[in-house]
């Protein structure tokens, strides 16, 4: 009997340590995404790019691993192109970022200076994109990469029937591709050449 509580006590403490390593890896992934962002050093060396301003700010914290996004040239960070919420969860050894719109985006632009003003946005107010998800693997320490499904991302945009994003993230920066292709698989908008990148600059 003692035998059997003692193989019980430690089953459980095993499963423990388990979770909590899984944990700690998500939210290795989370302090890395976290911060903010510009693409100048890319833009000064190739015309081809804008210098573009990104900034993930930490909301919900006891909701689990959210991040407010804003996206928007540097010049005109006050007028957004992209605006989003981000949810990280691990599945198996897959880190998926779940990617999810605001009703009315515009009541929060801005507000990444004060994080605590998203406590009253409530789970209603946001909707998932189906198919957008990033789904992403550690390559190495404190390094991560992946891309969204292959044309699971419906997409409008410039006459795109679907978009598709790779990432990778590491603890400089991020590298980020974003691109539409229409019906026939012909790209329509983004970048051509590679991605962007991001140094991280806080």
């Amino acid at each position: 009997m003692k035998k059997l509580l003692f193989l019980f006590i430690l089953s459980g403490f095993t499963a423990f340590a388990q979770t909590a390593k899984k944990d700690k890896a998500l939210e290795e992934l989370f302090n890395l995404m976290k911060g903010n962002y510009n693409s100048e050093k890319q833009a000064k060396a190739d015309a081809d790019y804008y210098n573009i301003s990104l900034k993930m700010v930490p909301i919900w914290k006891s909701k689990g691993y959210y991040l407010y996004v804003e996206q928007a040239l540097a010049d005109k960070q006050d007028k957004p192109y992209r605006v989003r919420i981000y949810h990280l969860v691990k599945k198996g050894e897959e880190y998926i970022s779940e990617i999810y719109t605001l009703k009315n985006e515009k009541d929060w632009i801005g507000k990444g200076a004060t994080p605590e003003a998203f406590d009253k946005l409530t789970e209603p107010d946001i909707e998932l994109k189906q198919g957008c998800e990033v789904i992403l693997k550690k390559t190495g320490p404190k390094s991560y990469a992946g891309a969204t499904g292959d044309k699971t991302c419906p997409s409008e945009l410039k006459g795109a029937a679907y978009a598709s994003s790779k990432v990778t993230i590491t603890e400089s920066g991020l590298v980020s591709w974003d691109q539409g292709y229409d019906s026939e698989g012909k790209q329509v908008w983004g970048a051509e050449k590679g991605g962007y990148v991001f140094d991280k600059i806080n």
